[in-house]
């Protein structure tokens, strides 16, 4: 009987690590998600907010957290710091981190760095210890069963970790307010699209993967039931969850708008998922299906009402996908539950509605107290300089992707001065600026900007006058052509800057109109925004491997 309970609890421990890997991988998928709804001159900036959410909140988390708990629940102040028994632990900690983390996509683009890992600390240290005293962590009957006489159902945390983390997103990003230019100054919304359609995508994919270990990992190793609290039972309402999240989601912004958003499908499903994380235990199948649709639904639709009502600037829609699903999915659970798992339907909801303003209360009202002590001693916010400039740059001395930014101005004693004047043509005041390179240069460049599906055509045109040496670069810009409507999260927006490729040829033995007039011949659709061809001299040419200078080199 010794060896088979010492297997049996090696068992477990292992399951609870798995899925606590997991869950730890959902922090790859927020920082995925985050990055790519957030401008790209703020990338560094939110990869690094997620970073060291999992430093410093796990390490607050392992010091002073779980000792808060345990103090608040009649145990004394006994932290996970030394006591052993590090397994259960590491679970608590990797829900903690992702209730800290949802936040930072909601005070993207304008948090000072200090102010939000401060606001990571006391929220692993008290905030969210507080949370799980009153619930999870409760030695006896929870607060709310105190109270009401039914326990709280919240079986993975939909409103114990998604809801709380909402909330407390949605109230750090009103006191600290909109980034600048959401808004007009009629107070008409301007749309601000994200970097990234693809890593916001990847990153929902990362969640959801890593959402298995949140609710099919609650449920233990040896539950193999078909009943309430079975694996069975779990992993299939975490999944049609999951997937008509989206369903809602899409179809309510093809409703509103005609198309099918991207962005809006993505957020649907993680949408869903945190409908059901609270009841994937006592869900029947349908009750699925109902949770995901309506969790998906109201996403577009709470998203406008606190973009366009309350004017609340939630970057990464924090609040839609985790504090408002998550709630309505902990206030379905007696109308969809399984058979035999509620004993009052009307009991058990009165219960649940305590359970969500007890926490959503407590939440609103710490992060509301924190956050204005950061704004009274003006530490809330980056200046309005830095957030012009952006985060990677302010707060971290980076970019991103440095090989799209700016000339910068040497800092080190060895760029221009002052007596230096700034050139654009690399000669001295001996030179005269000439627009016409000269007298009769044997070198001619052909350069063009042309649609992108007319680059095959460009290209074989070319190799046809014998000019098959050529540059290709992507490039963007605006002409004749006419604006089109882009789409971010629903938000209609105008795109004046369209895809071109811009095509370079250097030719010395053909002759430049030549060349030119195949380009045109080529690219001609009739429309505006075909391009144009520019034919201008140049001065030399210098071929790198031989030394050929002239015509020579080309």
């Amino acid at each position: 009987m010794t060896e088979l309970a010492t297997a049996v609890e090696a068992i477990n421990n292992t399951w609870i690590l798995t899925v606590s890997f997991l869950i730890f991988f959902m922090h790859a998928g927020f920082a995925m998600l985050e990055a790519g709804q957030v401008r790209s001159k703020n990338v560094a900036n939110q990869l690094t907010k997620n970073m060291l959410t999992w430093a410093v909140g796990v390490t607050v988390f392992f010091l002073i957290g779980t000792g808060f708990t345990s103090l608040v629940t009649g145990g004394g102040f006994a932290p996970a710091a030394g006591a052993g028994g590090y397994v259960s632990w590491f679970y608590g900690a990797v829900f903690a981190m992702t209730a800290a983390t949802i936040v930072s996509g909601a005070v993207a683009g304008r948090a000072k760095l200090r102010a939000y890992v401060t606001y990571t600390f006391l929220l692993a240290a008290v905030i969210y210890p507080m949370v799980i005293a009153m619930t999870w962590s409760a030695p006896g009957a929870g607060l709310v069963e105190q109270i009401t006489g039914t326990a709280f159902a919240d079986f993975a945390g939909g409103t114990i970790v998604h809801g709380m983390g909402g909330v407390a997103g949605l109230t750090a990003a009103a006191i600290l307010g909109p980034r600048m230019d959401r808004y007009a100054e009629d107070g008409s919304l301007n749309v601000i699209p994200g970097h990234s359609m693809t890593f916001a995508v990847l990153g929902t994919l990362m969640l959801c993967f890593g959402w298995y270990g949140f609710n099919v990992g609650t449920a233990g190793a040896f539950d193999l039931g078909t009943g309430a609290n079975s694996l069975s039972l779990i992993v299939m309402t975490t999944t049609i969850a999951m997937a008509t999240g989206a369903i809602g989601a899409a179809g309510v912004a093809y409703l509103k708008a005609g198309k099918v958003d991207t962005l809006y499908t993505a957020n649907g499903m993680l949408a869903g998922l945190a409908g059901i994380t609270a009841i994937p235990n006592t869900t029947s199948w349908w009750g699925a299906i109902v949770v995901g649709l309506i969790a998906g639904a109201q996403l577009p639709i709470v998203f406008e009402f606190v973009s366009e009502k309350l004017k609340i600037d939630d970057v990464c829609a924090v609040f839609p996908v985790h504090g408002s699903a998550g709630i309505l999915g902990t206030l379905m659970m007696p109308f969809v539950a399984v058979p035999g798992a509620v004993d009052s339907v009307a009991n058990q909801f009165i219960a649940q509605l305590v359970g969500v303003v007890i926490i959503c209360g407590w939440t609103l009202t710490a992060t509301a107290i924190i956050w204005y002590a950061f704004k009274a001693m003006g530490e809330a916010r980056v200046t309005p300089d830095h957030e012009q400039d952006g985060l990677d740059i302010a707060e971290h001395g980076v970019e991103t992707y440095p090989e799209f930014g700016g000339d910068r101005v040497a800092t080190d004693g060895f760029g221009p001065t002052d007596d230096d004047e700034i050139r654009t043509d690399g000669g001295s005041d001996d030179h005269e600026i000439r627009t016409d390179g000269g007298e009769d240069p044997d070198l001619k460049m052909v350069f063009s900007v042309v649609r992108p599906e007319k680059l095959g055509d460009v290209k074989k045109a070319l190799a046809e006058v014998g000019a098959p040496s050529l540059t290709v670069t992507n490039v963007s810009g605006r002409g004749s052509q006419p604006a089109k409507k882009g789409s971010w999260r629903g938000e209609e927006y105008t795109v004046d800057l369209h895809q071109k490729v811009k095509i370079e040829c250097v030719v010395a033995d053909v002759d430049a109109e030549e060349v030119a007039t195949a380009i045109k011949e080529a690219a001609n659709t009739g429309e505006p925004g075909d391009g144009k061809i520019f034919v201008l001299d140049v001065e030399d040419a210098i071929q790198i491997r031989t030394g050929k200078e002239g015509t020579e080199a080309v």
